[in-house]
């Protein structure tokens, strides 16, 4: 879960996978993680309450800045301000499935997110590029140049990667994912979950909230409710692309009331 933030027109926001998700409603886990056994331990084991401090904490941390930055860093909030159209690229029917079902999920759980899969690239504003392990630093040069690739490799060392663009305003434009396709089952759903996710905004890795799957000591493979708090806050109406922090704090006390309402619906928890 590494990040580089770019210019707003020629470079791309990578960041590498491996960290951590949890996800707490048994109803709506997709069914294909269900069945993966260190997932479903995973879930078991989530910790679900939070308090207003840790809610907003992580979200400061994930939601500004970036790990790994070649233009600069960027106290802006970045996020889209129009449908999400996510179209898979490759041969893997079973991970075209697969990854049907978890964008399925995440739009389920983020309440102002308009997130579906597209059948074309036309239309997709989100390209996921599914790839070999053994063809991952290839598809990178491809995507990022030859001598990139070296300093994402020598840096980062990431088992997948993804990349936005963003305009003037700090909206997010295009967003490129790319996952591999044969190193298991749960490295799959956890590289899916959080590379979407960190596509769409929050691309900042924070050692320092142990709850959140942008986190590389975390690896859960599935939408967690923090995570879940972090999303719905991010394209919640109120939270405009290009505010500061500032700005956000001002909004925040309402938007998380309501966040609250919205996350202990859609996960059925007690509280």
């Amino acid at each position: 879960m590494r990040a580089l933030d770019s210019s707003s027109h020629i470079l791309r926001i990578l960041a590498v996978v491996l960290a951590g998700i949890a996800f707490n409603s048994v109803a709506w886990l997709p069914a294909a993680s269900a069945e993966i056994p260190a997932i479903a331990s995973r879930q078991r084991a989530e910790k679900k309450t939070f308090t207003d401090s840790e809610i907003t904490d992580g979200f400061f941390k994930t939601a500004f800045g970036a790990e790994y930055q070649l233009a600069g860093r960027v106290d802006r909030i970045r996020k889209y301000d129009a449908p999400v159209r996510v179209f898979a690229d490759g041969n893997r029917a079973d991970r075209k499935a697969q990854l049907t079902k978890i964008v399925a999920d995440i739009a389920e759980r983020v309440q102002h997110l308009d997130i579906a899969m597209t059948e074309t690239s036309d239309g997709a504003n989100v390209v996921v590029k599914l790839v070999r392990d053994r063809d991952l630093y290839r598809t990178i040069s491809t995507f990022y140049g030859s001598e990139r690739a070296r300093e994402i490799r020598s840096s980062l060392d990431p088992q997948c990667l993804s990349g936005f663009r963003k305009n003037e305003k700090f909206e997010i434009e295009h967003s490129d994912v790319i996952l591999t396709v044969d190193n298991g089952d749960f490295i799959f759903f956890d590289c899916a979950y959080e590379e979407l996710l960190q596509s769409l905004g929050p691309i900042n890795d924070t050692s320092s909230v142990p709850w959140t799957m942008f986190n590389d000591n975390v690896s859960m493979g599935f939408f967690d409710v923090y995570d879940q708090y972090i999303l719905n806050v991010l394209y919640d109406p109120r939270v405009k692309a290009g505010m500061t922090v500032g700005e956000v704090k001002a909004v925040l006390p309402e938007v998380l009331a309501d966040v609250r309402i919205w996350v202990k619906k859609v996960n059925n928890l007690a509280e």
